[in-house]
């Protein structure tokens, strides 16, 4: 190969990584369970070099964890870790508000209202699954109207785990209500692009998203086992 000669947008082994990642975050690939390498390989028709190159990938995210002569294994969130990463993930979105309150344009502000309008419709009908991808997206452009690289790489890394929770607290009754009330204040302030309430309004929108996974946590921890039937 000459260095003139063009490169591919992306190699194999990185399009393996995207899908394989996708199915990690959409629950395809269940937290804690073993990846079957040959079952994927077969399936994509591939060889096991660039599966194996692309589940090296996903273990320095950190989305799964490769274990000597058993194979690789899933990440699992301990029930401490969404204590600990919801309340970092406020302070660095809400940063990401604050930011893009200051340099969201006209334009910039009308998709952030269209995606806000899918919201609404979501949380009409209750459908949590739409209403889940779609928050992804809205959090994910605020980020990326922030214009922050530092800020946009750090909470990128972090996104990825709050993701692997899939909106499990929308679960929780009264969530989703709840949920896009708080979107409603956000969107105002971002439209007044007043920063600071912008920052707080976030900020306040993740924790309010831990207190719901912590009230679903103790509802399962209270919750009467299930009695055989005979």
């Amino acid at each position: 190969m000459t260095l003139s000669q063009p490169l591919r947008p992306t190699s194999l082994h990185e399009e393996v990584a995207a899908r394989l990642r996708s199915m990690v975050f959409d629950g395809q690939l269940q937290p804690g369970s073993w990846i079957d390498e040959m079952a994927l390989v077969e399936q994509w028709h591939i060889s096991r070099t660039p599966l194996r190159e692309a589940l090296k990938v996903l273990a320095a995210e950190g989305l799964v964890t490769l274990v000597p002569r058993r194979g690789c294994q899933v990440a699992e969130l301990v029930e401490g870790d969404a204590d600990d990463l919801f309340p970092v993930m406020a302070l660095l979105e809400g940063r990401c508000a604050f930011e893009a309150a200051r340099k969201a344009t006209d334009a910039d502000i009308a998709e952030l209202r269209a995606l806000h309008g899918q919201l609404e419709q979501f949380a009409a009908t209750h459908d949590v699954d739409g209403y889940y991808r779609t928050n992804h997206v809205f959090h994910s452009r605020v980020q990326a109207l922030a214009a922050n690289r530092w800020l946009d790489r750090t909470t990128g890394d972090l996104r990825r785990f709050i993701r692997m929770l899939r909106g499990r607290q929308l679960h929780w009754p009264g969530r989703i209500e709840a949920s896009i009330a708080e979107h409603r204040a956000l969107m105002q302030a971002l439209a007044d692009h007043d920063a600071p309430r912008a920052e707080r309004l976030m900020h306040d929108h993740l924790i309010a998203q831990l207190q719901a996974l912590k009230a679903l946590r103790r509802a399962a921890a209270t919750a009467p086992a299930a009695v055989p039937a005979e």
